[in-house]
């Protein structure tokens, strides 16, 4: 990735063509991005202690919706044998138990959307590990450009770790923070960059929709936005940075940085 210093190539104007919309994120100040669709409403089952899973549903919002204590987390520690080992891959009509009483129903099985090539990153299933204090920043990605990587479209080297993943594949935060910026960074299209409580950064780029906004605050696993190819891009993909300061020039190998926090890649 390349800036006026060389983050990729020289960057393209945006095209003022693009049909935008103004969404209002989670603090209530309003951003137009690109329309790229939006899930149905969920609802709780009559049982108030029970929530079926609709369209458009992750664990970090349920749980923000329904105040559960614990986060997402929790939820998904209640609800594992129904979910699967994979706490992103929710199926539409799966019931949760809310009230930490147990499954309330029966796993859909594999969970898996299908087989894919390269290298896949995955969460560690090991119950007899530490908790991880982090997650990957988007679910079934494929690791392409890697940290420090050499090729034409980075003058200076590759900055940071990029997953292969859909345009409107759900980003999360990758551990709690606060947002320091969110909107438009030239080559890096729209990125958000969060500061953690240890004093690092991270960014999250290329992105097609922004759900915060600066001064937010965000928890682990917390949705921030949806990926993209905004920027400088050659496909659809999320660019991840882990920081020492805000600004470009301060990066660390974000794979590294997952795995100090107990996420396998």
């Amino acid at each position: 990735m390349t800036s006026a210093v060389g983050r990729h190539r020289a960057p393209r104007p945006r095209h003022t063509t693009r049909r935008l919309v103004s969404r209002v994120s989670a603090t209530g100040a309003t951003l137009a991005l690109p329309v790229i669709g939006a899930g149905t409403a969920s609802a709780l089952d009559g049982d108030s202690d029970t929530y079926t899973v609709s369209s458009g549903d992750t664990l970090s919002t349920i749980a923000e919706e329904q105040g559960i204590e614990g986060g997402w987390q929790k939820l998904y520690e209640d609800n594992r044998s129904v979910i699967g080992d994979d706490p992103d891959l929710l199926s539409i009509g799966q019931k949760l138990s809310l009230d930490g009483a147990g499954d309330t129903g029966t796993s859909t099985g594999d969970n898996s959307t299908g087989t894919t090539t390269g290298t896949q990153a995955s969460y560690s299933s090991s119950t007899e590990e530490t908790a991880p204090s982090a997650v990957l920043p988007v679910s079934g990605g494929i690791l392409t450009a890697g940290f420090q990587d050499s090729g034409d479209i980075w003058s200076n080297g590759h900055t940071g770790q990029d997953f292969a993943v859909p345009t409107g594949t759900t980003v999360r935060a990758a551990t709690g923070g606060t947002v320091v910026s969110a909107g438009w960074d030239n080559a890096f299209g729209y990125e958000v960059v969060i500061k953690h409580d240890d004093g690092e950064y991270t960014q999250y780029a290329h992105l097609s929709q922004i759900d915060v906004s600066p001064g937010a605050t965000v928890g682990t696993g917390d949705r921030i936005a949806l990926s993209g190819a905004t920027g400088n891009v050659t496909g659809p993909h999320l660019h991840f940075e882990v920081r020492t300061t805000p600004d470009y020039g301060s990066a660390v190998d974000p794979l590294d940085w997952l795995r100090d926090r107990g996420v396998e890649t």
